[in-house]
C-alpha cells in the first residue's frame, strides 16, 4: 500500500495528530498501522530507551548508527511486511529525522548520513512524508508546557533545535515531490484537514496506477 512518515521537530505536534489520521484512514475503510521510531519492535524500542536516555553519554556516530540501527530492525520486522499485506503504514520519524538531527543537527555530515541510510534501507522509502513546520522557539514553549519528563534529544539548547530545523528545511527543499510542509502552529483541526488532503492526493495517485 502507501507508507507515510511524519517529521519535525520536537513539539510540532506530530505524535498527538498521528492518532487522529489513523483514526481517519479507518473510518474510510483503509487497515492501517500506527508505528514510531525510534522504537516500532522490541529490540529497536530497547534500542529506544538507550538513545534517548538523559543518563546516556554517546558520540554523534555511535548516536547515529543506534537509530539506523534500530530502523533496519523495525523496517525488516514490521514495516515492509505490512505493506506487503497492503496496510497504509504510517511511521512517527523516519529516516530524514536522523538526517536532521544528525547529519546536520549534530554536524557530522548530511550527505554522510544519506548513504549509510541509503545503503541500509536499500529501496524501502516513504512515499509521502509530512513535516509538521513550527519554529523552534514555539515548539520549545510547547516542550516546556508539557506534563511529562522530557528526554535526551528534546533537553538539547535552542542552538541544537534551531540547527535540527535548519536541516529539515535543506531535505524539504531537496525532496520536495516527497516531503509536504503542513502549517503545525494552526489549530489542530485545521492541521488534520491539511494532513488529510495530502494523503488523499496520494491514494488517489496509487488508485489510478
Amino acid at each position: 500500500m502507501i507508507f507515510i512518515s511524519l517529521e519535525g521537530i520536537d513539539g510540532s505536534g506530530k505524535t498527538t495528530i498521528s492518532k487522529m489520521i489513523k483514526n481517519n484512514l479507518i473510518q474510510k475503510g483503509h487497515k492501517v498501522l500506527l508505528t514510531r521510531e525510534p522504537g516500532g519492535e522490541p529490540l529497536a524500542e530497547e534500542l529506544r530507551r538507550i538513545v534517548l536516555d538523559k543518563n546516556t553519554s554517546i558520540t554523534p556516530w555511535a548516536e547515529t548508527l543506534l537509530y539506523v540501527a534500530a530502523r533496519k530492525q523495525h523496517l525488516e520486522s514490521i514495516i515492509i511486511p505490512a505493506l506487503k499485506e497492503g496496510t497504509i503504514v504510517i511511521c512517527d520519524r523516519f529516516m530524514d529525522s536522523t538526517s536532521a538531527y544528525q547529519g546536520y543537527g549534530r554536524n557530522i555530515g548530511m550527505a554522510d548520513v544519506t548513504e549509510l541510510q541509503n545503503i541500509v534501507l536499500g529501496a524501502t522509502k516513504p512515499d509521502l512524508t509530512i513535516f509538521f513546520d513550527i519554529t523552534p522557539k514555539e515548539a520549545q514553549i510547547r516542550l516546556l508546557n508539557r506534563k511529562r519528563n522530557i528526554d535526551r534529544l528534546e533537553q538539547e539548547d535552542q542552538k541544537f533545535h534551531e540547527a535540527v530545523y535548519e536541516g529539515y528545511q535543506m531535505l524539504i527543499s531537496e525532496n520536495s515531490d516527497r516531503i509536504k510542509v503542513v502549517d503545525s502552529r494552526k489549530p489542530i483541526n485545521e492541521v488534520l484537514q491539511q494532513v488529510d488532503f495530502l494523503i488523499d492526493n496520494v491514494l488517489s495517485e496509487r488508485m489510478k496506477k
